[in-house]
């Protein structure tokens, strides 16, 4: 594998129940996901062939349809789950993901988490 390679999604906003105070349980926030997914594409520069790469698309869709459909209470539970999901789904042998909760704290733009997962090779 090309270690450098990697497959980026970057400011994914998906609204969804999160958070520990009785109100958001209530409503829908949005969450941001960045994700940087290890990926040899090396295979689909030659051939020009989706099927020889990692679809960003549906890694998309697929965190858009977990997020929109959870309810938890931090965003570090959410973030752990939504890793595992791309990793076990997509094969994903590393990655790097930040998941944001914009407007969460007063006078801030934002606060996040950043995790990575796997083996970097």
């Amino acid at each position: 594998m090309h270690t450098t390679d990697r497959v980026l999604i970057e400011g994914l906003e998906v609204r969804t129940v999160i958070g520990i105070y009785d109100w958001e349980r209530e409503i829908r926030q949005t969450v941001r996901l960045d994700l940087e997914m290890a990926w040899d594409i090396s295979q689909a520069a030659l051939s020009d062939n989706i099927a020889d790469t990692l679809d960003y698309k549906a890694v998309s869709k697929r965190m858009i349809s977990f997020v929109e459909g959870s309810s938890f209470g931090l965003i570090e539970k959410l973030a752990e789950q939504c890793a595992l999901i791309v990793m076990q789904e997509f094969h994903v042998p590393w990655l790097r993901l930040k998941m944001s909760k914009p407007g969460a704290v007063r006078g801030s733009e934002n606060v996040a988490v950043l995790i990575e997962r796997g083996v970097r090779s």
